[in-house]
């Protein structure tokens, strides 16, 4: 009797691990998933979350519920995800901030950005403008390189925060085109427009969704993109890698399981994520929040966060950058 109690609870045990692979690999269905966005609502990663999440809920057969979880540059809530069961039940809408600059800037932070996450899918990403004022003399990217070359030291640059990929933006820039030129850190770039515009600040290198409309509006001018070729967002305004060769800087985002997920539940969340950003009309909505839609496999993905974040680690490291 001992024997086949002891035979029936190990088949128990047994059956109880199969059907937790089995729910791992191919479950989900009618359980709502947390989808972590680690920032405030309202700002472009919450806005590309709400788009994505009921098409991606949809075709896993679950409610996609965004949750944001704002704090300390994205460590709050990616920590939150990283400590998560790695069966599909939470996941996280990163960016470059977490995942690429944040692990450069800090040794505090309390997760791993490879060893604690499953690299799921790529979703897109959002480029940047050079932005000067009406009152520059320069027309083009060439021209205010040769302005600032004219004064080292005089002109300045504003960014959102120090730290922020505002700043390491424009720290590249000064970087590759050998430039001196001043830092002058706000609390959020909305804050540096009306200097930038008056001309107290010089230069300011913004996020396409709230660069544009001041573009539009006449208010500032664009002189380039941030994206390796010319963007579709903008065609016919000139990439600043055709002065400065290999130039480029956008901020990515993408979605990441805890570390350990199951490889066919890594699958089947890229397809479902792949299948939303095919349709034009996702597409179209991204574009129009200054978003680019960008997919591929779990290793490009994790491929391409490993380039972004050697090289701002090493313009990180070379210009002795921190968040403080």
């Amino acid at each position: 009797m001992k024997r086949r109690s002891a035979l029936q609870a190990a088949l128990l045990l047994w059956s109880s691990g199969v059907g937790s692979a089995v729910r791992a690999q191919q479950g989900l269905s009618g359980r709502p998933i947390r989808l972590i966005v680690p920032f405030p609502a309202g700002g472009a990663t919450d806005l590309l979350a709400r788009v994505l999440a009921p098409g991606i809920g949809a075709r896993l057969g679950a409610a996609l519920v965004v949750e944001n979880r704002p704090g300390a540059g994205g460590a709050i809530g990616s920590e939150l995800v990283a400590r998560a069961a790695p069966d599909g039940g939470t996941l996280l809408l990163a960016t470059s901030s977490t995942h690429s600059i944040g692990p450069a800037l800090t040794s505090e932070l309390s997760y791993d950005p490879v060893r604690d996450f499953t690299p799921v899918a790529e979703l897109g990403i959002a480029p940047s403008i050079m932005l000067v004022p009406n009152s520059s003399p320069a027309h083009s990217v060439a021209e205010w390189i040769a302005y600032a070359r004219r004064q080292p030291g005089r002109l300045n640059y504003a960014s959102s925060g120090t730290g922020t990929i505002v700043q390491l933006t424009a720290e590249l820039f000064k970087a590759q085109a050998g430039l001196f030129v001043v830092h002058i850190p706000y609390k959020g770039t909305a804050l540096a427009i009306p200097d930038l515009i008056s001309g107290k600040v010089d230069v300011l290198f913004d996020s396409l969704p709230t660069a544009l409309p001041h573009v539009r509006d006449g208010k500032l001018r664009a002189l380039g993109i941030t994206t390796a070729q010319r963007s579709r967002l903008l065609p016919d305004l000139p990439a600043i890698a055709e002065v400065l060769p290999g130039f480029e800087s956008s901020t990515w985002f993408g979605l990441y399981g805890p570390g350990g997920m199951q490889a066919g539940l890594v699958e089947r969340l890229n397809a479902a994520a792949r299948s939303v950003l095919a349709e034009p009309e996702v597409r179209e909505r991204l574009e129009r929040l200054g978003i680019e839609a960008q997919t591929g496999s779990p290793s490009q993905f994790a491929a391409m966060v490993a380039h972004d974040a050697a090289k701002w680690r090493q313009l990180i490291v070379a210009h002795h950058l921190s968040a403080e």
